[in-house]
């Protein structure tokens, strides 16, 4: 069963605390999704680090039940 938009979002929110998470679904499908994901905690990390936080919030979710993310992430300005 694919993870909903909601899901993704509250699992990323909550490993990553005080980001600010928009996920859209690509395909309508339920198993392609973007997510741009602002933190303060990324300031100063390099984006590899950054998407691995993001990873790690979710759990080992990726690439199993969450087939595709295409992620953006960023500090805030």
């Amino acid at each position: 069963m694919p993870m909903s938009p909601g899901e993704i979002e509250d699992m990323i929110k909550a490993g990553i605390p005080g980001a600010s998470v928009t996920i859209r679904d690509l395909a309508g499908d339920g198993d392609h999704y973007a997510a741009e994901v602002v933190a303060e905690a990324f300031r100063g990390k390099s984006r590899v680090q950054q998407h691995q936080m993001v990873y790690k919030a979710l759990q080992g979710n990726m690439g199993g039940v969450l087939h595709a993310l295409a992620l953006q992430t960023s500090a805030p300005e």
